[in-house]
């Protein structure tokens, strides 16, 4: 078998080659290695990719790359996750330079290298299990560093540690980006809140555009006029016209645009400028996701001095999708 010393993003090895040149273990998501004193020397997380045969229907909170960041569930595959074992090793890269290597698995014991991962954020989350029921988990987002081509394993701890600084003199990794601030927690039995969540868990399955089109009927039945979904190249980060009606009381006939993500990372206050930036001068709006927003993110779109943008976050707006009526069913693609 080839000695591994460097892992090329893009480029594809056996399980046996990642576990040998890493020093990990054979199994697991969460592959920490260890040096004799017991201290971390660098962790593997091993993820799937999203084409892997059975994957959106056996979990519909699945790891998912999107953009440059993996979301990624902590390990634990039924009842509530605790923040402990291996999943408290990854926040050691809060403290000090671990390097944190991300393989997905495309079949076969095949990963592909993704790059280094820079871990920008964790929060606890509710989930359906395969039963519906509720169950409690952590959720990390890694920023996924594919411009440094080559990783060689020695000397990888130096480059994470320029990458860390980097990200903190660049003010990415403010705390008010890691905090990731819940919906006010409203009167609803267990059973509603698990009816809610489900929801929540079908809308994480739609394309885009049929999320956007689902929106579309939401807010029709709700009682907003002239409700448009925007052409999907050249609409400059908004998804969705409309006009308030006589529902809206106060603000019958308000100009309303809308941005719509079905994400399952964290909404920042980068997305929120460009959302505003994006409006016309003379809109309302509305910011629509199936994730949640950090506290930098809500700090902005409720700015005085800034044009008001209104959040919601998926909790929220799967809320609304319950009580709208709307028939969720016609967007879920077979």
């Amino acid at each position: 078998m080839q000695t591994i010393s460097e892992f090329a993003v893009g480029s594809q090895y056996s399980n046996d080659q990642i576990r040998f040149a890493l020093g990990v273990e054979n199994l697991g998501g969460i592959r920490p290695s260890l040096d004799d004193s017991g201290s971390l020397r660098h962790i593997a997380i091993m993820t799937s990719s999203d084409s892997a045969p059975k994957s959106k229907t056996e979990n519909p909170y699945h790891d998912r790359v999107e953009g440059d960041i993996l979301i990624y569930t902590a390990a634990g595959r039924t009842g509530n996750q605790a923040l402990s074992g291996r999943n408290k090793r990854i926040l050691e890269q809060y403290r000090v330079p671990v390097p944190i290597f991300g393989f997905v698995n495309h079949g076969r014991q095949i990963y592909e290298f993704l790059g280094l991962l820079e871990l920008v954020r964790h929060y606890p989350e509710r989930q359906i299990d395969r039963s519906k029921n509720l169950r409690d988990v952590w959720v990390f987002e890694f920023r996924i560093h594919r411009h440094l081509a080559i990783v060689p394993i020695v000397g990888a701890r130096e480059i994470a540690a320029t990458i860390l600084a980097n990200s903190r003199r660049l003010g990415l990794v403010m705390e008010q980006e890691r905090e990731i601030v819940p919906t006010e927690a409203q009167e609803e039995t267990a059973k509603q809140a698990a009816s809610i969540e489900q929801i929540r868990s079908r809308l994480l399955d739609l394309s885009p555009y049929r999320f956007e089109h689902l929106i579309k009927d939401v807010l029709q039945n709700r009682g907003f006029m002239e409700v448009e979904v925007t052409k999907s190249s050249g609409d400059g980060g908004i998804d969705l016209n409309a006009f308030a009606g006589e529902a809206q009381d106060f603000f019958l006939g308000t100009f309303v645009q809308f941005q719509a993500k079905r994400w399952r990372h964290a909404v920042g206050s980068i997305e929120i400028n460009n959302f505003r930036g994006a409006m016309s001068s003379s809109a309302k709006g509305v910011f629509i996701t199936t994730s949640c927003y950090t506290r930098a993110a809500i700090e902005n779109a409720y700015n005085k001095t800034k044009s008001c943008v209104t959040l919601v976050d998926g909790k929220r707006f799967s809320k609304i999708v319950f009580e709208s009526g709307v028939n969720l069913e016609k967007f879920v693609e077979r």
